[in-house]
């Protein structure tokens, strides 16, 4: 008899749906698409010649370059944590090398702190809307999502605190220009959600993926730096991601989490259990071009990405029709809109792909309750600037003559 897949994969893994974004990038990659879609960097940015040197010297030193093809230690290689446990201390987090574990990506790091964390209709906090990976990454555990919603200071405290004082104990949040809306939370708002989670014995989980890509005014200190320890490093509110996929190439697959030590010898443990350890040649070269590039390199970036955000947030000004609002981000890769509610993002973007050129990603996807649909994201990172003015013109002017239409 054949064999009934159906029956033999486990129910955890049936709640795995596919990505909505994944599948788009296929079709904006069409030359003739102007693609708000994809949140990855602007390739024309990556360092070439910097990484051809970096491992070019690598493998012209006969014990690094031997060492950087060997298995290596699951915690991954101590220079590189070392390195991120000193980036941290200049945003004001006080860590040690054992406070951090190093994970093929910060997607494995919310992969692997939902497999620790989350179980079958355990409740996780999230902002509505959050990060659709980071739900890709929890759905498999079958947790029961609360949603709270967002102002532009953050998350709305009395929702917060409702969420935990009916049993939630930890919650996932991104105060840094947040994918999908680019928002940040307020020094305020940051103090007020520690003291809640705090009152609570809750845990945060912080996603810092975008951190560093601040284009106005002096960056706030992060949910981490904020979680005053005392220095006692098995100790802690506050578990942070960190990922150099947006700073150097995401195809170095080099992330990171910052826990309390607790935490990482169990994350140690999954890590054996799982891939070993991440590429050791890998770390190498993360290593030694983030120490050869930044923070010049990040100014860089900065400035290429301010530019792209003002060329987009100038087009919205001109073209988007009344009844259209948009995010005004700080930094990050997203704006993001919300139409007339008359409008359907996901209809909108069939128009979209098919009249005006123009990709971007429907905002439902990522609300865990479905809601929104009338949002959409917009990433202005990968395209030169005539060309997101130019899409932009077209896509105001499809959203005013389909908002006409009803």
């Amino acid at each position: 008899m054949d064999v009934q897949w159906n029956d033999l994969i486990v129910r955890d893994a049936r709640a795995l749906t596919a990505s909505e974004i994944r599948d788009l990038l296929k079709v904006a990659e069409r030359p003739e698409i102007t693609s708000f879609a994809g949140g990855v960097p602007d390739p024309a940015l990556f360092p070439l010649g910097d990484f051809n040197s970096v491992y070019r010297d690598l493998m012209d030193d006969d014990t690094a370059g031997r060492r950087s093809l060997q298995y290596s230690i699951s915690e991954g290689l101590p220079a590189l944590r070392q390195w991120i446990v000193d980036d941290l201390a200049t945003n004001g987090a006080v860590r040690d090398i054992s406070n951090i574990l190093i994970t093929c990506g910060a997607q494995q790091g919310l992969d692997m702190l939902g497999r620790l964390l989350l179980e079958a209709g355990r409740q996780i906090v999230v902002e509505k809307p959050t990060y659709l990976g980071a739900m890709q990454a929890f759905s498999m555990r079958r947790p029961e999502y609360v949603g709270v919603d967002m102002d532009d200071d953050g998350p709305i405290i009395a929702q917060l605190e409702a969420a935990f004082a009916n049993g939630a104990r930890i919650a996932y949040l991104a105060p840094d220009f947040q994918n999908p809306t680019g928002r940040s939370y307020s020094l305020e708002r940051r103090l007020a959600v520690l003291d809640v989670a705090r009152k609570y014995g809750a845990v945060i989980l912080e996603d810092a993926a975008y951190c560093k890509l601040s284009y106005d005014g002096t960056s706030l200190p992060s949910l981490l730096a904020l979680d005053d320890t005392g220095g006692d490093l098995a100790a802690g509110t506050v578990i942070q991601l960190g990922t150099f996929s947006k700073t150097l190439a995401p195809a170095l697959r080099i992330g990171w989490v910052t826990a309390p030590r607790p935490v990482i010898e169990r994350l140690v443990l999954m890590k054996q259990a799982g891939d070993l350890h991440v590429s050791t040649v890998n770390q190498e070269v993360a290593l030694r071009a983030a120490g050869r590039l930044f923070p010049g390199h990040i100014d860089g970036l900065r400035d290429a990405y301010r530019h792209k955000r003002d060329t987009m947030l100038a087009a919205l000004d001109d073209f988007m029709p009344d009844g259209v609002t948009y995010t005004r981000p700080q930094g990050g890769m997203f704006i993001w809109l919300t139409l007339p509610e008359n409008i359907d993002s996901r209809r909108l973007l069939e128009l979209a792909l098919e009249e005006a050129k123009v990709a971007f990603v429907p905002g439902q996807a990522f609300f865990c309750d479905h809601s929104g649909t009338n949002t959409a994201r917009l990433s202005f990172a990968t395209e030169k600037p005539d060309r997101i003015r130019s899409g932009i013109e077209r896509l105001a002017a499809l959203i005013k003559r389909v908002h006409n239409q009803y």
